[in-house]
């Protein structure tokens, strides 16, 4: 990623917490670049919030409602400050259908921001979406 880059997303970004969030995913990705697996991306992602003191939670259980019925079996790829729900990809192309997850997950906590970073495209700027409720 060239610093042009970084500039344009930190431009685009007047959240500080979600600039911070999209801050370490640039470390990440610049120092493994495209093409693990999403796995991987994750535990080097929260060891950098862990190394800038940013509280994150990974795989967080979520019910979603079902005409008063909680259904379980959804799990937030990671949940940060308790204020930002961001779900990872790790895939040449993001699926369309990864921003209705987001939203539904955004809905089932009452969170108002989210965050999609897919670590598959070769810049990530090209990698993020911003969700809001």
């Amino acid at each position: 990623m060239k610093c042009d880059d970084v500039s344009l997303i930190a431009q685009k970004d007047n959240d500080p917490l979600t600039r911070k969030i999209i801050g370490a995913a640039i470390e990440v990705h610049k120092a493994f670049g495209p093409g693990l697996l999403e796995s991987i991306y994750e535990e080097a992602l929260c060891y950098e919030f862990e190394l800038q003191s940013v509280n994150v939670e990974r795989q967080v259980p979520v019910d979603l409602i079902y005409k008063g019925r909680a259904i379980s079996g959804h799990r937030l790829d990671l949940l940060v400050e308790k204020e930002v729900v961001v779900e990872l990809k790790s895939q040449q192309k993001m699926p369309g259908m990864v921003v209705s997850q987001t939203i539904s997950y955004l809905k089932a906590t009452n969170l108002k921001r989210g965050l999609i970073i897919n670590f598959g495209e070769n810049r990530l700027i090209d990698g993020v979406k911003r969700i809001s409720m």
